[in-house]
């Protein structure tokens, strides 16, 4: 006899899971989540999103007092150790955990803190840490146990100056002056950023030709250009051989015969789900090697009652797409029309962050689709000026027959805020999906939204001269 009996248990308090057991909860199941920490959140909270997105902000304000000519009246430019603005940053992780247990308080969605086991495909056993286990059952369960970073078994993240990006938000407790970064991918470079902005030499490894080469092939070069004008040395087409650690350093040796030494080493390689603790051979169900779940267009595992969402089924692994993820597996819990993200926006945090939806000239050129280009630099507008902003641009790309709008990329300050008003005209329909909308609509004028007129007109002025 189960101890407790939900119409739907969530496993996971992340974004994916407080999506799907909010919007349960409001559709009038009965919901239960269970989480292994001892407050709410997930990964994203705690280790991820919000304290790495909250240091970036810190980095970036000392980066805006360093150079700017107005504070040097007060002294000279202030280097801060990496531990105290790490602690600033973290300052907003209890307001995040205060505002979202009210959440789950105000849904009368119930919590249980422990480790969750499936018995079978209705019944989960969660064991608290005094050992105390309780029986839950439910019609459908939602797992949203999300990931953790990827450690290979040869590399000893036990030592002291060998972090991964869970670890160093924890562990470190000094400055480094020079630190190695293993892995471009957005964490990576996010994080090679951040140290670069903080004065920390950087060396960036990138295994591939080039960074984030899902992007806009002129974004990753932007990308390239501002992390080595800030000091990140990128070497790309390395692999790592193997890593030695001693009391003072950490020297990587590479494939390349190269060795590369710091005082540091953040591995950034990648990262496996959550699902090796869950006991899912009990019911059968198999995830792959990166411990990822496969699921269909409901969020259906192969378990009929079983779904899943957010990290631990892999791309796009964003916040904000498993919050939309949770939200639609609740949705086709209920029978309702559930939405398949597909159209989220990228998102990344980087020093200046980048944000795009929709094709990138790459794929539009190999899909030979007759497309046109317009730009707008932020140097050459009245508040990029004015707010110093001289660093980024915003790029439209749009068909030339009918001038539907069919990507757009941005790089510099607050492009993940930007790129919202061109992804809201982008899901019009037929004719109002224009490039032309930003020729004919009024913007507040000095902003950074001004930057859609500038782009459109340069666009369109480009296939005016034919």
């Amino acid at each position: 006899m189960a101890d407790y009996n939900y119409d739907v248990l969530v496993i996971g308090s992340g974004p994916a899971g407080e999506g799907a057991a909010m919007a349960a909860a409001k559709s009038g199941k009965r919901v239960g989540v269970v989480e292994n920490r001892s407050t709410v959140g997930g990964n994203c909270t705690h280790k991820g999103t919000i304290p790495s997105k909250s240091l970036r902000n810190a980095v970036k304000q000392i980066i805006r007092f360093n150079g700017n000519s107005i504070f040097r009246e007060l002294g000279d430019p202030r280097f801060l150790t990496f531990p105290k603005v790490l602690a600033e940053a973290n300052k907003v992780i209890p307001k995040q955990v205060e505002l979202h247990t009210d959440f789950y308080a105000r849904n009368r969605v119930a919590l249980h803190i422990g480790n969750a086991n499936f018995v079978d495909k209705n019944t989960v056993a969660v064991t608290q840490s005094d050992g105390a286990i309780e029986c839950i059952s439910a019609k459908s369960v939602v797992i949203a146990t999300g990931s953790r970073p990827y450690r290979p078994a040869d590399v000893d993240f036990n030592h002291p100056r060998v972090y991964d990006s869970d670890t160093i938000l924890e562990m470190m407790e000094h400055s480094p002056l020079n630190i190695i970064i293993y892995g471009a991918g957005v964490i990576g470079c996010e994080y090679a950023s951040i140290f670069a902005g903080l004065g920390i030499k950087v060396d960036l490894i990138n295994s591939r030709d080039r960074l984030l080469s899902f992007l806009d092939d002129e974004i990753s070069d932007a990308l390239s250009y501002y992390l080595r004008d800030n000091g990140v040395m990128v070497r790309h087409g390395e692999e790592y051989e193997s890593i030695e650690a001693d009391d003072k350093s950490v020297t990587l040796h590479m494939q390349s015969g190269k060795r590369l030494r710091a005082d540091a080493l953040l591995w950034c390689n990648g990262r496996t789900g959550n699902t090796d603790g869950l006991n899912l051979d009990a019911i059968k169900l198999i995830a792959n090697h990166r411990g990822q779940l496969g699921i269909n267009e409901k969020y259906q595992t192969s378990i009929d009652n079983i779904y899943a969402a957010g990290d631990v089924i892999g791309w796009p692994s964003l916040a904000s797409a498993s919050y939309d993820q949770g939200r639609s597996v609740a949705a086709a819990i209920s029978g309702e029309e559930c939405r398949f993200i597909t159209d989220a926006p990228t998102g990344i945090y980087t020093i200046p962050e980048i944000s795009s939806i929709g094709k990138t000239e790459s794929e539009l050129t190999s899909s030979k689709v007759p497309y046109e280009v317009g730009r707008a630099f932020f140097k050459n507008t009245a508040r990029g000026q004015i707010s110093g902003e001289g660093v980024g641009m915003l790029k439209i790309l749009f068909h030339i027959d009918n001038m539907e709008i069919l990507g757009i990329h941005c790089f510099g300050a607050e492009a993940s805020e930007i790129i919202h008003i061109g992804q809201a005209i982008m899901s019009q329909q037929g004719k109002a999906n224009s490039i032309e909308y930003f020729v004919n609509t009024t913007f507040n004028y000095p902003t950074m939204a001004e930057a859609y007129r500038i782009a459109a007109l340069d666009g369109i002025n480009r296939v005016n001269r034919f």
